[in-house]
């Protein structure tokens, strides 16, 4: 999952030759003190800025109550006190119950399906026999984590699987920039496309009053087409490297790198192991078809995830007690999460109870109507991309964000499943370039690559990037992608 703090440290430091030896810790910044700067942030600003309110009517279409866009008018101001900021973290966790309730039900159950050890055997598996034949296993790897990121949310998962990818494109003669590109474009396709995200498009979804996981044609329409596009762009520069190693701007700190075999030790699949991939697998059908049939929500597929968790369990051979323990210590992973998301919260309680959240709206919606509707999506998009840079985390950016881009997306004339989408690929992108991401900094420093040259590699593809959301939103405004 993409929301655990990562500290990585660095065995050997490759950049020059007599650094070998050195240990370098390289730490993110946690996430909490940034949540926290902003709702301070926001108590600051109920002195400053003027309040404002919307009435907000019955929508006849959905029967959700919207934003009536004549109604603003300016209204006496109300700024927060100090014991109010402090007590808008309590009731932020606990106007947040629902979607915290559900995250620990999905980290639970993942824990005990990681506890089997078939996502690690299965993904190592599949790298040591595409060994001897470096070409497929670019579009091998990458379909594999992109389907892991967009069903399942994997993200620092991979950082496992990290050094064997790097190992064997070494071995390959590709370099040291393409076992990167294999983690962070799977990551990217996976996120952006967010089929059955929990942590993203599931708590974005939850906040705008979708149903859950709506619209994932669409979605698996991007999820198609950033594959696409990342594998073939890793398989060109992967190619171009091994028919001119120097062309590589890591050519000559890959040369220091003493070549090991991380293959040995990896596992080999049993047919417990198969079962629980297929145990995975029945869930993710099971699930679109509940959303798309039956309009599963919060509750049924925390149901579904945790018959997911007990099958997996029982038919990988784990005990009661390493069960219990599984789910603990999965829950135990969502711990930050969910704080955050509960943090999250309380910059909207903030805002709303010094009335200039709708200020705040009412600001943006005249920004973005001087534009057309195609090109408020996108401007929609780049403030989440934006945005994503100090706030990696997923579910903690919905937070954050979606109470303000729902109403406004009522407002300017677009859907809120568009702003959702704008939402997903906004944080999906910005999170393989970004040093305040745990994942980020991980694998810079397994792979011995300086933040620079890691820039300069993946822009050209960051950028394609780009170009894919505004075909998306344009196409997302145009069809009104709904339901609503």
């Amino acid at each position: 999952m993409s929301e655990q703090p990562v500290t990585v440290r660095e065995k050997k430091a490759p950049a020059s030759p007599g650094n070998e030896g050195k240990v370098k810790k390289i730490n993110a910044p946690n996430p909490l003190i940034i949540i926290a700067a902003i709702i301070l942030f926001g108590a600051i600003a109920s002195y400053i800025i003027p309040a404002g309110s919307f009435v907000r009517i019955e929508d006849p279409n959905t029967g959700k109550m919207v934003v009536d866009p004549d109604s603003f008018s300016y209204v006496e101001q109300n700024p927060v006190g100090v014991f109010d900021l402090f007590m808008s973290v309590s009731q932020g966790i606990q106007e947040s119950s629902s979607i915290i309730a559900f995250l620990f039900i999905i980290g639970g159950a993942f824990g005990m399906m990681e506890e089997t050890g078939a996502i690690r055997t299965g993904m190592g598996t599949l790298v040591r026999k595409m060994r001897g034949r470096e070409i497929l296993l670019i579009p091998s790897c990458m379909l594999i984590f992109t389907l892991g990121a967009a069903f399942a949310a994997n993200n620092e998962e991979f950082l496992a699987f990290l050094p064997l990818v790097l190992s064997i494109c070494l071995a390959m003669g590709f370099d040291s920039l393409t076992a990167l590109a294999i983690i962070f474009g799977s990551v990217a396709a996976g996120y952006g496309a967010g089929c059955t995200n929990a942590f993203t498009v599931g708590v974005a979804q939850g906040i705008s009053g979708l149903p859950m996981f709506s619209g994932i044609e669409l979605r698996l329409a991007v999820l198609v087409v950033l594959y696409v596009i990342n594998t073939a762009f890793v398989m060109a520069y992967a190619m171009r490297i091994k028919k001119d190693p120097t062309r590589s701007a890591m050519y000559e700190l890959d040369r220091l790198r003493p070549v090991t075999d991380e293959i040995s030790g990896t596992e080999t699949m049993t047919k417990r192991h198969v079962l629980v991939l297929l145990t995975f697998l029945v869930t993710i059908v099971v699930l679109i078809y509940g959303v798309m049939e039956y309009g599963f929500y919060i509750d049924e597929l925390a149901a579904l995830f945790l018959i997911m968790g007990v099958v997996a369990s029982v038919v990988g051979g784990l005990n009661p007690t390493r069960m219990a323990n599984s789910f603990m210590k999965g829950c135990s992973n969502m711990l930050l999460p969910c704080i955050m998301v509960g943090m999250c919260k309380a910059i909207t309680i903030v805002l709303t109870n010094a009335n200039i959240m709708d200020t705040i709206i009412h600001f943006l919606a005249g920004l973005l109507d001087a534009f057309p509707p195609a090109l408020t999506a996108f401007g929609m998009f780049m403030v989440q991309d934006i945005f994503n840079l100090l706030v990696p985390s997923g579910s903690g950016q919905a937070a954050i964000t979606m109470p303000i881009m729902a109403p406004l997306a009522d407002l300017v004339g677009i859907t809120r499943q568009t702003a959702v989408l704008a939402f997903q690929f906004g944080d999906a992108f910005t999170n393989c370039i970004t040093p305040a991401s745990g994942m980020t900094v991980s694998c810079l420093a397994i792979a011995g690559v300086p933040l620079k040259k890691w820039w300069k590699f993946i822009l050209p593809l960051f950028a394609l990037w780009w170009v894919v959301a505004f075909v998306f939103l344009t196409y997302a405004t145009m069809t009104n992608y709904g339901p609503f």
